[in-house]
């Protein structure tokens, strides 16, 4: 499925609940690149995605503001819209937010919540097999973002869908994505295990030495990234 296929579908998702169609067009282009689907650098243009987005010029300019609010996009004068690259202060700011909340989220591990983030690894696991590995990578940030939701607030999800995107910009950095995302595929299922056998120290612990050693390697992979003009 090309990019504007994903787009349009990604439109319907979003019409169902309701969105206005500002936040429509934002929450689809948030998806978009949370998938990997564009990078940064990438130029984010009306005439590309008005259509796909079903939305006018004025209605899509306003998803970009919000987008550019939520420091996905930024406005370059006399260029036009593009996907932000990360800066090394991003990324440990970001992990800071992600330990704080995942942190304290894990040890309110509930049954459905275990097992929405078993679904993950398995939709990992499946997408390794099959040598999808920028599946693997959306894969570990539903993992994550299972996680924070036991923490059972709306306005949670919210950011962590923010901070989802946002982190897949990071991810570009590291280049090569089985590098980066192959070995937390173990990690996470010896997460899911520690919580269903109740041992929720074990678990908040891998879960925060985990989400250390992503840190060090996603920032050690941007500070040799030249950041695009």
């Amino acid at each position: 499925m090309d990019i504007v296929e994903r787009a349009s579908e990604l439109v319907g998702e979003r019409k169902r609940k309701r969105h206005s169609a500002a936040e429509g067009a934002a929450a689809a282009l948030r998806d978009l690149i949370m998938e990997g689907r564009l990078a940064p650098g990438s130029r984010v243009s009306e005439e590309a995605f008005m259509g796909p987005l079903e939305v006018s010029r004025n209605t899509l300019r306003e998803a970009f503001r919000l987008l550019t609010h939520e420091k996905l996009l930024v406005h370059k004068l006399n260029r036009g819209v593009f996907v932000r690259t990360l800066e090394v202060g991003d990324v440990t700011d970001l992990f800071r937010v992600r330990r704080i909340v995942e942190g304290d989220a894990v040890t309110r591990a509930n049954e459905a919540g275990i097992d929405r983030m078993a679904a993950a690894v398995e939709f990992g696991e499946k997408a390794a097999k099959e040598g999808r590995w920028v599946d693997v990578g959306t894969a570990n940030i539903r993992f994550h973002q299972a996680v924070a939701a036991l923490a059972g607030s709306p306005r949670i999800d919210e950011l962590m869908r923010q901070v989802a995107a946002e982190l897949r910009l990071g991810f570009h950095a590291v280049g090569d994505p089985r590098r980066l995302h192959e070995s937390y595929l173990p990690r996470n299922r010896a997460i899911v295990k520690w919580l269903r056998n109740g041992q929720i120290g074990e678990a908040r612990g891998a879960l925060l030495s985990d989400l250390k050693d992503a840190e060090n390697q996603m920032v050690a992979a941007i500070k040799n990234v030249p950041v695009p003009d």
